[in-house]
Parts: C-alpha cells; sequence; structure tokens
C-alpha cells in the first residue's frame, strides 16, 4: 500500500532545524510535552501519538534527540516513534495520577546526559508551554534547580507554520476524504435521524477511505445548536425545516483538516437566508485577499468592518482563519492584534463562523497561500447552500 505518509527522513531533519534554533537563543535543550488530545509537538518529531499518558520529545542543542514516555508505554513507544532514543520517566503518567510502586523511571538527568546536555546551570527552553502539565515542570525544577527554564513557544509556531511538500500532501489527502464522507452524510440526512448517526455515518466513510483517526468530534449540529462555535453532537433527532451545520475531518499520519457549511433540510428564507450567504460571502472575500507577504492583521481587521458595515457586529465572534496541520487549529491565528506577514506554504483553516439568536452558520475550506494568491484543497463550497427537498 504506498500511504501518504511523514518520511522517516523528514523527522530527523525537523529535529536539526529546531536544533539550530536552539544554538540561535543560547538554548541547551528544549522540551516539547503532548497529550492524547493535542499530540502535535512531541508527533511532529517523533511521530508518536500518545494515549492516555502524556508523551515528550527532549532536544539538545547538539542535535540529539529523545522520546519520553509515560510509565505504561515503553514498548508503544519504542514500537511506533522514530526516535531510537526512549525514555520512561513517571512526570508524563495519567491523570489517575498511579504511584507505580515497582517502577525504575528514568529521570530528567538521565535523558539530558543521554543526549549531550551537562552541567547545572543550563537553559531549558519549553516549546509546549501549554501542553506542559505541573508534574513535567516541578520534575525539570527537581532535576535542575539551577537552571534557567524559558518559554520558547514561538520555536515550534516557526517550524511548522510553513509546511513541506509531505505535509501539504497528507492535507490534501485529508480533503479528499472529508469530501466522501461529506456526499455521504448529506445523502443519508433526512427527518428523524440523530445527530449521532450522522457522525457515525461520516467515520465509517473516513475509515473505510484511509483515515488514521477523526480530525476534530465531527460537527453535526442542528438549529439551536448551530450557535456554537465548539459544541459536540448529540441524540437530537435533526428536523425538517432544520439547518445541519457540518464540520467533518479525516486526520492523516496526523494532519487534520476539515470541511464546514450549513445544509437546510427544506428551503432557507428571509432573514435566516440573509444571514447564511452573509456569512459565505465573507467567506468568499477571506479567500480572494489572501496571498504571501500581506499582513494577517489587514485581513483580520478588514473582515471585522465589512462585518461591522453590514450590520453584523453583534453576530461576529472570532476573525477570519486559523492555522491548520497537526491539529485541526493551530497557531498562528489571523487576529486584528496578529502583526505577520502571510508566507508561501502557510496553510489556513478559512473558518467564517457567524452566530444568530436563534441558529449560526459556518464555511471552512483549507488553503495554502502562494505568491499570487491561495491553493484552495477543495472547490466542496462551490455548490453553495445546499437545500434538500423531503
Amino acid at each position: 500500500m504506498n500511504r501518504v505518509c511523514i518520511p522517516d527522513w523528514e523527522y530527523k531533519e525537523r529535529i536539526q532545524k529546531a536544533a539550530k534554533m536552539l544554538r540561535d537563543r543560547g538554548l541547551d535543550v528544549m522540551i516539547v510535552a503532548s497529550t492524547e488530545s493535542d499530540y502535535a509537538n512531541a508527533r511532529y518529531f517523533s511521530g508518536f501519538w500518545p494515549l492516555f499518558e502524556r508523551a515528550g520529545v527532549a532536544i539538545s542543542a547538539s542535535g540529539d534527540a529523545a522520546l519520553l514516555v509515560g510509565p505504561e508505554s515503553a514498548v508503544f513507544g519504542k514500537d511506533f516513534g522514530k526516535i531510537d532514543k526512549v525514555f520512561v520517566l513517571r512526570e508524563f503518567r495519567e491523570s489517575a495520577d498511579p504511584s507505580y510502586p515497582e517502577l525504575q523511571a528514568s529521570t530528567f538527568n538521565d535523558v539530558f546526559k543521554a543526549i549531550g546536555v551537562t552541567g547545572e546551570h543550563i537553559k531549558i527552553g519549553l516549546g509546549s508551554y501549554v501542553e506542559c502539565t505541573l508534574p513535567i515542570y516541578e520534575g525539570l525544577k527537581d532535576a535542575y534547580p539551577k537552571a534557567e527554564i524559558v518559554k520558547c513557544n514561538d520555536i515550534m509556531v516557526s517550524l511548522r507554520q510553513i509546511k513541506s511538500a509531505n505535509e501539504l500532501a497528507c492535507i490534501r489527502e485529508g480533503f479528499r476524504i472529508i469530501e466522501l464522507a461529506t456526499d455521504e452524510v448529506i445523502r443519508s440526512l433526512k427527518p428523524g435521524v440523530t445527530e449521532l448517526q450522522m457522525v457515525g455515518v461520516a467515520q465509517r466513510v473516513i475509515y473505510e477511505n484511509g483515515a488514521e483517526y477523526e480530525g476534530l468530534p465531527m460537527y453535526v449540529f442542528s438549529e439551536e445548536s448551530t450557535r456554537h462555535a465548539i459544541s459536540r453532537s448529540r441524540y437530537r433527532e435533526i428536523k425538517k425545516g432544520d439547518i445541519v451545520q457540518l464540520n467533518l475531518s479525516a486526520k492523516i499520519d496526523g494532519y487534520s483538516p476539515s470541511i464546514g457549511l450549513p445544509v437546510i433540510m427544506g428551503k432557507l428564507e428571509g432573514e435566516r437566508r440573509e444571514l447564511v450567504e452573509f456569512c459565505r460571502q465573507m467567506h468568499e472575500w477571506t479567500g480572494e485577499n489572501l496571498k504571501a507577504g500581506v499582513m494577517a492583521s489587514d485581513v483580520a481587521k478588514a473582515f471585522l468592518q465589512k462585518y461591522k458595515d453590514a450590520g453584523y457586529e453583534k453576530n461576529y465572534v472570532y476573525g477570519p482563519c486559523h492555522g491548520t496541520g497537526m491539529i485541526e487549529v493551530e497557531a498562528p491565528w489571523m487576529e486584528t492584534s496578529t502583526d505577520y506577514l502571510l508566507e508561501e506554504n502557510m496553510t489556513f483553516q478559512i473558518d467564517t463562523f457567524i452566530s444568530g439568536p436563534t441558529f449560526g452558520c459556518r464555511w471552512e475550506k483549507g488553503v495554502a497561500i502562494k505568491k499570487d494568491g491561495i491553493e484552495s484543497y477543495t472547490d466542496y463550497l462551490k455548490k453553495g447552500i445546499i437545500e434538500l427537498e423531503f
């Protein structure tokens, strides 16, 4: 089977790029940590996605690296990881907080020594500040009380925001599968089915066609739940006349794009149609205004102003785009306060959401920034407003 994935050599290349950035910053070592739900930074270097427990990667300024796993993942880490050196640390245990009294665990001192980091007065960078749990942080402090520990999240943003050819291939493959799942869910929609039943339809299709997992918890919301920017599907029966919001996703070797669109269980008319049409127009406007060299905040400011000019400021929730890659929502966001220039092969979800008093709507697709515009990874939204007849 010729599977779309990240080759082993690319993981090694990522470690060396990170090591150079550590040397440039005067850091001796960087730790990235991940959870099952936000696995990206550890998986970016190691290919390892933890289950229950936490995982991490330690990278030295000299370019050596180690995979750090919890007490139950020693064999799992060796079998699935792309890094030869694997250490079991108590600090990466699961949230049930077992004691493991018989475990002979390694320490951060063991890890750092194995990757060539010596001395006590070292400078440690936290590349996953938000994902770094308190046990991990306290473990570092206990092992190296004289060390300076600093945030270096921006290193990970810098590494991950420009996608390689292999990363783009994973994202494209994800969109191919999502289109198949969206088609099947729309064919299956009828009054009386539940939101969760439609999630099951989407899951079947993505797995049958090569996805390793959902790229996000599948969104199939109906009517009042569509007002939620973030939510979960439930047992609600979908009714004739409902607006049904789909956001379906497929994960390919960690990469997690999605497609979002509203589907109408009948005809969409009046103010409801005006709100959905405006949201779609803003989605298209965003795509037309993205290209390399554009300041991200300029797009976000103009986007917000258009909501205000149209009288929809109260319906505005967030800016026009967020980064996408190993996590469906990743840095950088495109906001009124984000002053960075768009660069070629940055990837974003154009995520256009509007929330009304009784329903909401989202149009969403993935794109890559190019010199003169964007490369869109799906044409699905060109179908426009989908109205089903019963």
